[in-house]
């Protein structure tokens, strides 16, 4: 392998096929150093219901069996000390904005926070529910207003918890 991201297209090719033998997806794949060393942190999402913590367990013992055999190939690259971390997205996820609209309207009726590059109307920071996507703007209602939030100004969005 020549070069970590050789290596990371490789693991992910590998990882999108045990994720979906479990009706899941991978959401994000990772590996950088942090306090505690290298970690290749995976995230995992499933587009009808949530991750549980045994389809993180199930994922994390087939990727950790292969990268095992893959070691002689992967190793010179992710190196011989580093932590496998397998998670779902969680309740406040990113909204991935690479995926267009497709985000946006998978969780329209949920709470979100949206950050845009420049102002909409004198605004850069929205809070509200997701109310669907119309002529590539985010429809956010707070209160009795909606805000009309145009895609290509978003600079990073995510879900909201709620209790």
């Amino acid at each position: 392998m020549a070069d970590r991201a050789t290596a990371l297209n490789e693991i992910r090719r590998h990882l999108d096929d045990v994720a979906q033998s479990h009706g899941l997806e991978v959401f994000d794949l990772s590996f950088r150093r942090e306090a505690p060393g290298w970690v290749l942190r995976v995230m995992l999402d499933r587009a009808t219901g949530e991750v549980g913590i045994e389809d993180c367990q199930r994922v994390s013992r087939e990727l950790s069996a292969w990268l095992d055999v893959e070691d002689e190939t992967l190793g010179p690259v992710l190196g011989d000390s580093y932590t496998l971390e397998v998670s779902s997205a969680g309740l406040d996820r990113p909204l991935r904005l690479e995926r267009g609209d497709q985000d946006f309207r998978r969780f329209e009726g949920r709470l979100a926070k949206v950050v845009t590059r420049e102002p909409v109307n004198g605004q850069s920071a929205f809070a509200g529910r997701l109310a669907g996507v119309e002529d590539g703007h985010v429809l956010m209602t707070e209160g009795r207003r909606t805000h009309k939030v145009p895609l290509d100004k978003i600079s990073r969005a995510r879900l909201d918890v709620e209790f």
